[in-house]
């Protein structure tokens, strides 16, 4: 038997540059356990627990629909109720916003672990984005829920459907959770040097859904309508519109633009991550 066939050697890395996938590999149960963390302890110790999954969605979305629907009176694509539009429009957001949350505060929330133990940083990010996975799956439970009430029991029935688009939800996840991602490594490095901006994080997060959620693209002006879908997420959520309720708008090139910048952010973001994660144990 070889005496060194369970050695691990721990070494600097000689390029921030690279990035070490069969490491990342081999720290896969460190993942997993982490998906598992994240998800359990979200609502661990709180009273309603797992409820609060369709809890924070239905909440919103009776307060977009009496805010925005009722008292401002923005209109909704295609007559689509203002519940069902807002509510498909949160299960994307969500899914984006959690992977965001958890991802801009790796170094922050992470500081004493990563004094103490070595594996790979960018296992805390992913496992993020993989436990988001079964909230978005909880809520997407929600939506059909609503989906199927005012489909059957509503006058407004006949002015919605499911789209073709709807096989391209995948793709859809993917590119909420390439941009989260990007966005959040980016952020999290930043915060790790400027500890004061991660009070930025949660103010950010919150204008970024105002700018995404509330007014389908159908009722920007003309004029603005380009501008607006510059807003890389505006593009993936109406493509969530138009899979789930037949309504929104879709443009390719505008698109393709917001899932080049997605790429880009996620490429640079974990390179600027890598490079912190070398010192930040050092400077904690």
């Amino acid at each position: 038997m070889n005496p060194h066939r369970h050695t691990t050697v721990i070494q600097p890395a000689q390029n921030w540059l690279a990035i070490n996938w069969r490491e990342l590999w081999e720290y896969r149960d460190l993942l997993l356990l982490l998906v598992r963390r994240d998800f359990v302890a979200r609502y661990k110790q709180s009273v309603l627990g797992p409820a609060w999954f369709v809890l924070q969605p239905l909440i919103m979305t009776v307060f977009f629909t009496f805010i925005f629907g009722r008292v401002a009176n923005i209109p909704s694509d295609g007559n689509v109720p203002h519940s069902l539009m807002y509510l498909c429009g949160l299960l994307g957001w969500n899914y984006f916003a959690q992977i965001l949350q958890g991802s801009s505060t790796t170094f922050t929330s992470n500081a004493n672990i990563f004094q103490k133990i070595y594996f790979p940083r960018l296992v805390m990010p992913l496992s993020v984005s993989i436990s988001a996975l079964f909230t978005f799956a909880i809520q997407l439970g929600l939506f059909f829920v609503v989906f199927a009430y005012f489909k059957l029991f509503s006058n407004a029935g006949s002015t919605f459907s499911l789209g073709w688009q709807l096989a391209l939800v995948p793709l859809l996840i993917a590119h909420s959770a390439i941009l989260a991602l990007g966005v959040g490594m980016w952020m999290s490095a930043i915060t790790a040097k400027y500890r004061d901006l991660t009070h930025l994080n949660q103010f950010i997060i919150q204008i970024w859904l105002y700018l995404t959620i509330i007014i389908p693209v159908s009722s920007v002006p003309a004029a603005y309508q380009t501008l607006f879908q510059l807003n890389p997420m505006v593009p993936v959520i109406e493509l969530y519109r138009l899979a789930f309720l037949g309504h929104g708008e879709f443009d390719p090139t505008l698109y393709g633009f917001s899932l080049a910048l997605s790429l880009l952010l996620l490429i640079t973001g974990m390179l600027f991550f890598q490079r912190t994660s070398r010192t930040f144990a050092d400077t904690v």
